[in-house]
C-alpha cells in the first residue's frame, strides 16, 4: 500500500539519498571509525582503541592550537558583532549614503577568499614595500615584521577576520533592526524616553535573537578558520607560522593528516573539533529556545 501510494516519491527522492549517504554519512561514520585506529593511509588500519586521542591530549601542539583557536574565535566574535551593532544603527536606514556604505562593507563577504588573503599579505608584508610599513616608515617608525614576529600574528589574523565578517554582520543587524515595530520608539519618545534608553530598553532586547544568531554562528564560523591562516603563515616547513602562533585547530589536523599522513590521529582531532562545534550549536539552540519561550 506505501509503495502504491509513494512509489514514485520515493523513487524521485532515492537518488539525493544515495548520494547522501555515499558522499554525507559514510565519509563521517569511516572517520569516527578511523579515529580509533593507527592509519598512515600505507597502510591497513590497525585498532587501538583511545590511543589516539590520549597522543592527541599530550600533544603540546594540539593545546597551542587549541588555546590559539579560542583567542582568534573570542576576539574575532566580539570585535564583529560590537563593530557590526555599531554600524548598523549608524548606517541603517533607505538613505542612497547608507546603502552604498553597506555595499562597501559587503564587498569582502562576496570578493574574500585566495586572492583577497593574497592582497592582506601584500599589505603585511615584513619587507619596505609592504603597505602597513610603509605606512610606518611615512611617520618615521621603523619597519616590523608583521607576518614574521609572533606578537603580531594574532593581531593581523584578528584583523583580517573581522574585516572578512563585519559586512555580514551589519546587513543581518540591519535586517533585524527593520523588524522592530517603529510604534515602541514613537511611544517612548512621547514619554520623553533619550536615545540611549530606547537603545538599553527597546533596541537590544528586540534584537536579542540576532544578536545570538550573529554571535554564535560567528564563534562556530571562527572555530573552522582555516585558509586565513594557511595562506598567510603556511610555509613548506610548518603551516603554525612562528612559533607556532598561528597554528589553528583546521590547520593542525591538516599538518597531521595531510603531511604527516597520520589520519588515524587527524580523525581524532576531527572529532574533538566537532564535539566542540556541537558544544556550540547546542548553546545556540539552548540560548534562542530560551528566547522564544518567553
Amino acid at each position: 500500500m506505501i509503495w502504491r501510494r509513494h512509489g514514485r516519491d520515493m523513487l524521485l527522492v532515492a537518488p539525493f539519498f544515495a548520494l547522501f549517504g555515499l558522499f554525507g554519512v559514510w565519509p563521517v561514520l569511516r572517520s569516527a571509525w578511523l579515529s580509533f585506529t593507527d592509519y598512515h593511509a600505507t597502510d591497513a588500519p590497525n585498532w587501538i582503541g583511545l590511543r589516539n586521542y590520549a597522543e592527541l591530549f599530550a600533544d603540546e601542539r594540539f593545546w597551542t592550537a587549541l588555546g590559539n583557536t579560542a583567542t582568534y574565535m573570542a576576539s574575532v566574535s566580539v570585535i564583529a558583532v560590537l563593530l557590526g551593532l555599531l554600524l548598523a544603527l549608524n548606517f541603517g536606514s533607505n538613505s542612497r549614503l547608507h546603502q552604498w556604505v553597506r555595499v562597501a562593507f559587503f564587498l569582502p563577504a562576496v570578493a574574500g577568499g585566495v586572492g583577497a588573503i593574497s592582497a592582506w599579505k601584500w599589505l603585511a608584508n615584513s619587507e619596505a614595500y609592504g603597505l602597513f610599513n610603509s605606512i610606518r616608515a611615512a611617520v618615521g617608525l621603523e619597519p616590523a615584521r608583521f607576518l614574521g614576529d609572533p606578537q603580531w600574528t594574532m593581531p593581523v589574523l584578528v584583523l583580517v577576520g573581522v574585516w572578512s565578517v563585519l559586512g555580514y554582520n551589519l546587513v543581518i543587524f540591519v535586517a533585524g533592526l527593520r523588524a522592530i515595530p517603529e510604534e515602541l520608539y514613537q511611544a517612548a519618545r512621547l514619554d520623553g524616553a533619550s536615545r540611549w534608553q530606547q537603545l538599553l530598553h527597546i533596541t537590544l532586547p528586540n534584537l536579542r535573537p540576532t544578536l545570538v544568531y550573529v554571535s554564535v554562528t560567528g564563534m562556530i564560523a571562527s572555530f573552522q578558520v582555516f585558509y586565513e591562516p594557511y595562506l598567510l603563515y603556511g610555509a613548506v616547513e610548518t603551516l603554525g607560522g612562528p612559533l607556532d602562533s598561528a597554528l589553528m585547530l583546521v590547520t593542525y589536523l591538516f599538518d597531521r593528516g595531510f603531511r604527516q599522513l597520520d589520519l588515524g590521529l587527524a580523525s581524532a582531532a576531527a572529532w574533538v573539533l566537532t564535539t566542540l562545534l556541537f558544544g556550540l550549536t547546542w548553546l545556540n539552540l539552548k540560548l534562542i529556545g530560551r528566547e522564544g519561550g518567553r
